[in-house]
């Protein structure tokens, strides 16, 4: 039977059930085997077979990955020696066949290594793979070596070259025939090789792969001396693979496996029971002198101390990569580190430091510990130099913290700082006491603090303010349940919230609460002695460290220290009321001392919330102290402090148990107005009390306003001692001008007795009398009469004399008549008018006040009083008694507004008048009658019509103008220029098009660019036709003013809309006139069909 024949019989059996015994095992890789022999050894072109060859191989490969992955214990060694020796022939002529074959016939070794030989291999087999395969991966040295090996054959020799050596160094004889003397130089360059692999490995998978293989030779190779030999090397190739910035574009599987080994290899080279004969040497011993250890090498003192210097810069390096984002990366770093630190204590104390610090770095409290693992404390614990390296390394760090800050990266600033976390944790956790730590982390804190805080940027903070603080419309502003959070004064970008977050969880965990309270001590001290910035940075950190002690209190260190228990607790609260008395001292002296850094302000108003919500409605005491200064901050001018002060008193009234600010403000009105009003009387002439007193009218609405009157009458004296300072009487007109506002919004602005309907003084059209209404009042008329008729009978049936008439009986009557018509009278007059309300009469006096400052120099003010008559006259109206003679006190200075030189001013006069004329009615007639006959009301509207019109028509000729050279042109090509379409944008700010006429006609229109209606001659008319409009609708007037009126609002006649305003005004008095005028102008379209038809009757062609 041929070669072939064999084979193809095989593979026909193996497609039968798989093999279970051993001989059918055998019985399936002998023809395979036999097949691969004759072809190596018989067959004359090696190339020709390679086909052939490559093909069985597979096969083979396959059989033993399928048996082995079935039952592996099958394949022993003896079965191995019978497989290896056909493949043996490949190998050995290896450069006549192509690479896949040599890769396929390695995988091969790899499975016969790994479960045919295993700790059985032959060590002289084992060197000649060892040998072989380093050849394979990287040539024969001294030779040309043929085309690049392929990656995969690559990974598979290093794979097998890994199963190799592992089978070696399991076996009794293999580790000694590795570092056997003929076998050093080979070994020394298959060590090579690999750390080529490692560094410059063309893929991830080949430089993990080498690792393994080195992992493999550091376990492998027992002797000491062959290691230290190797140790140069192998650190250096490590450390370039695990050195940043290289190691960042490494495979984290790659950089895990690169740090265990670097410990491994340390550990079994110079670890302290490696090298502790070394360490036990005479220290006088001479330098030169060496010791011989059993195998014959000289590893002496001078090695040692030679060998740990360059592992301690190397380790420098490697530890850089404690930065790495991967946890995987940090979790080893930190064992090796650990690792080191426990096993080689003695050995590498030069790198302990910065063996501690990477350890410190790298702890995470959050990872779950396995019981039996080493921490650093421990080792803290058991080698007492170790503490004193992490104080050292800590006080190195409190130190650098300043420094450090000023970086630009905040990356830089974060990691710092959670470092001096971890560290302060192990100095609590080992109870390491130094009062020179805590001394100097006092003053790293503090100028860490002001370095940021000098380094943020301000000013954009301010800039980037929400306009919320300033928007109190709603009056519950405080929501059960709901905590208010204070913007961040110092480090409040928002790029620096992860650094302000990192610092204050620093701050609250340095140390015990024992060494936070005086840390505290301190800082409150530094700020009653300095200024400036670190005054507040101080202020801050007193503060943080004062939060930090209530909010988190260290009950183990209580429950250990006993003595200092009560302390702490004490001191804790006393820190707080020291740090309260001195924020309410900043809160007083916002007033006197102008020069006062705001954030110091509102560090005050945080720390006041703060006891506030400590206190809850034990706090209500406190308010007489803090409520009014609080208040006062509403009015600043800095934006994030009006802010604050908004919050503060939405926590303080959460705090104290009151549903809003509306209900804090009205329970503690009575010493809030009242130092209002001692400021006032004192002539404290500052912008605070008027906006504190404006903003808390607002905040409280209508239910404050029946506790001013003592309020208003120090303004009133305030206005007639300094009615001079224009801008002061203008902050209390602004109080003034609030009260009115809300007290417009009161519900009980009437008094409750008071039964007077409401007038309406609105015009309307007469009623247009019907037949049936004739009729009706016929009805009536008889009726009237039939019943006077009945009680005339009734009386003279009924008043029948019993006796002679006599004279004196008539004069009885007349007497009785009239006494009970005097007792009707007397009745009706002694009936007491129903009594104002307080807000009323306040009401009533502010308007009456306004006259004698509605002349002010400022135009500010009296549009401001203006707009306040505008508000105040429809709640006073329903009043007639106590509200016309307001009218006729205000008139004289109201009416002269309308000839005031600003024009804005001349508006508000116009509305105001607008809501005299709705409130007070007819009463205005006469007024209005002389004003416009006697003193040219009439001629100043139509001057203000005409100013108008020619504002109008110069717009309108500016418009043509420029209209003309876009869309005028020749008479030729008048065709053309309806065809241009002009590009403009809609209401709604989509772009659409329109036709050129169509633009013309817009612009004659008064259309496009310019002012417009927006113009202050535009405005004003606008303004006096409102007027005009109101006179019309709710004041009687003479009909030769009615004919005036109706020529200066004929343009506004000319609208289609019957329900326009200004037509139905006119028509509610006299619909006829009105429709003659529009007629008498073209503004009617008459059809001639509609002309009445009688007979024997010819109308008038009209």
């Amino acid at each position: 039977m041929s070669t072939s024949q064999a084979y193809n019989e095989s593979n026909s059996n193996m497609a039968s059930d798989p093999p279970i015994t051993r001989n059918q095992f055998f019985k399936e890789l002998k023809p395979r085997c036999v097949s691969i022999n004759d072809l190596t050894v018989r067959a004359p072109d090696k190339k020709a077979s390679a086909r052939d060859l490559i093909r069985i191989t597979d096969d083979l490969s396959a059989l033993l990955d399928r048996q082995v992955s079935q039952d592996a214990s099958l394949l022993d060694e003896k079965l191995a020696d019978y497989v290896f020796f056909p493949l043996s022939n490949i190998l050995r002529n290896q450069q006549e066949y192509p690479i896949r074959l040599v890769e396929v016939t390695i995988k091969c070794f790899r499975t016969l290594v790994d479960h045919g030989w295993k700790s059985k291999l032959p060590k002289e087999l084992a060197q000649q793979l060892l040998l072989l395969l380093t050849f394979i991966i990287d040539g024969v040295p001294g030779q040309e070596n043929r085309a690049g090996v392929p990656e995969e054959t690559e990974l598979e020799a290093l794979k097998t070259l890994t199963s190799v050596v592992a089978a070696s160094a399991s076996s009794s004889a293999g580790p000694a025939a590795l570092v056997e003397e003929n076998m050093i130089p080979s070994l020394g360059h298959t060590v090579t090789v690999v750390l080529d692999r490692i560094v410059e490995g063309r893929t991830p998978v080949i430089q993990f792969e080498a690792l393994r293989v080195l992992e493999a030779l550091v376990v492998g190779i027992r002797d000491q001396t062959a290691l230290a030999t190797f140790l140069p090397g192998t650190v250096s190739s490590l450390s370039r693979l695990l050195t940043p910035p290289t190691a960042l574009k490494n495979q984290r599987k790659v950089l895990v496996k690169g740090i265990d080994i670097l410990k491994d290899v340390l550990v079994r080279v110079v670890g302290d029971i490696k090298v502790r004969g070394i360490l036990n040497q005479p220290t006088d011993q001479e330098t030169g002198e060496s010791e011989k250890s059993e195998d014959g090498k000289v590893l002496s003192r001078a090695w040692l101390k030679a060998t740990t210097a360059k592992v301690k810069l190397a380790l420098a390096s490697v530890l850089r990569l404690r930065n790495h984002a991967s946890a995987d990366v940090q979790d080893a770093l930190e064992k090796l580190c650990i690792g080191l630190l426990d096993e080689c204590h003695q050995s590498l104390s030069d790198a302990a430091s910065i063996l501690v610090e990477t350890a410190i770095i790298l702890a995470d409290d959050d990872r779950e510990r396995s019981m039996y693992e080493t921490s650093l404390a421990d080792l803290a614990r058991i080698y007492p130099e170790l503490g004193d390296t992490i104080k050292e390394t800590v006080y190195n760090w409190v130190t650098s913290l300043p420094r450090l800050v000023q970086s630009s990266e905040e990356t830089v600033k974060q990691q710092a700082m959670r470092n001096l976390i971890k560290g302060q944790h192990y100095i609590a956790d080992l109870e390491i006491d130094s009062s020179i730590l805590d001394d100097s982390l006092a003053a790293s804190l503090r100028d860490a603090a002001t370095a940021l805080v000098v380094g943020s940027k301000s000013g954009t903070i301010l800039s980037e303010v929400s306009s919320r603080a300033l928007e109190m419309s709603s009056m519950d502003i405080v929501k059960k349940g709901e905590p208010t959070s204070f913007t961040p004064v110092l480090i409040g970008r928002e790029t620096e919230r992860s650094t302000r977050q990192a610092l204050v969880e620093l701050v609250a965990k340095s140390g015990s609460p024992a060494q936070r309270f005086r840390l505290a001590n301190d800082m409150l001290n530094y700020v009653r002695e300095s200024e400036g910035i670190t005054q507040v940075t101080s202020y801050w950190l007193a503060f943080e460290l004062i939060k930090s002690i209530l909010s988190q209190p260290s009950e183990l260190d209580s429950f250990l220290d006993f003595s200092s228990a009560g302390d702490v607790s004490d001191g804790s609260e006393s820190a707080l009321e020291e740090i309260y008395s001195l924020s309410l001292s900043i809160l007083d002296s916002q007033a006197e001392v102008e020069d006062v850094d705001w954030r110091m302000q509102a560090l005050a108003l945080e720390v006041t919330s703060f006891a506030a919500s400590r206190m809850q409605e034990a706090f209500r005491p406190e308010l007489i102290d803090v409520l009014y200064p609080i208040a006062t901050f509403l009015g600043s001018h800095v934006p994030q402090l009006r802010e604050h002060a908004v919050i503060s008193l939405n926590s303080i009234a959460m705090s104290c148990g009151y549903q809003s600010v509306t209900d804090l403000i009205i329970d503690n009105v009575d010493y809030m107005v009242n130092s209002v009003s001692l400021r006032l009387n004192t002539f404290d002439i500052s912008p605070a009390s008027t906006q504190v007193l404006r903003m808390m009218i607002k905040l409280t609405g209508p239910r404050l306003i029946p506790y001013l009157d003592d309020v208003v009458a120090s303004i009133f004296a305030a206005l007639d001692n300094y009615h001079g300072y224009t801008l002061f009487v203008e902050s209390l007109f602004g109080v003034l001008t609030e009260i009115v506002n809300q007290g417009t919004k009161s519900t009980n602005l009437l008094a409750l007795e008071s039964s007077k309907p409401i007038v309406d003084h609105k015009k309307s059209a007469p009623k247009m009398v019907t037949t049936s209404d004739l009729c009706q009042v016929l009805d009536d008329r008889k009726g009237r009469q039939n019943r006077h008729e009945e009680e005339s009978e009734f009386r003279q049936i009924e008043t029948n004399p019993q006796r002679p008439f006599k004279a004196s009986d008539a004069l009885d009557n007349v007497e009785n008549e009239d006494t009970d018509e005097q007792d009707v009278t007397s009745t009706e007059v002694e009936k007491p008018p129903p009594p104002k309300t307080q807000t009323f009469q306040l009401l009533s006096r502010i308007t009456d006040l306004t006259q004698h400052y509605l002349t002010s120099p400022t135009p500010t003010l009296r549009k401001s009083l203006l707009n306040l008559l505008a508000t105040v006259c429809p709640a006073l109206a329903p009043d007639e008694d106590a509200f016309l003679p307001l009218v006729n006190a205000i008139w004289p200075v109201l009416i002269e507004r309308l000839h005031d030189p600003e024009a804005f001013v001349v508006v508000a006069a116009c509305e105001a008048l607008c809501a005299l004329c709705a409130s007070a009615g007819d009463f205005l007639s006469t007024r209005f009658k002389t004003e416009w006959w006697d003193r040219g009301l009439g001629k100043w509207c139509q001057k203000i019509k005409n100013e108008a019109i020619k504002t109008r028509e110069r717009e309108k000729g500016r418009r043509a103008a420029v209209a003309t050279p876009a869309f005028m042109g020749t008479a030729s090509n008048a065709e053309e220029r309806r065809d241009i379409i002009v590009p403009t944008r809609a209401a709604d700010g989509e772009l659409t098009s329109i036709s050129s006429d169509k633009a013309s006609r817009n612009v004659s229109n008064g259309g496009g660019s310019g002012l417009g209606r927006f113009a202050q001659a535009a405005q004003v008319w606008q303004a006096v036709q409102n007027l005009l409009v109101a006179i019309v609708s709710y004041v009687q007037i003479d009909d030769d003013v009615f004919d005036q009126v109706l020529l200066l609002l004929a343009e506004a006649l000319e609208s289609r809309d019957r329900k326009s305003e200004p037509r139905a005004a006119l028509e509610a008095i006299d619909a006829d006139a009105v429709w003659l005028f529009m007629y008498e102008r073209g503004m009617l379209a008459v059809d001639s069909s509609t002309r009445p038809f009688m007979p024997g009757v010819r109308f008038v062609e009209v």
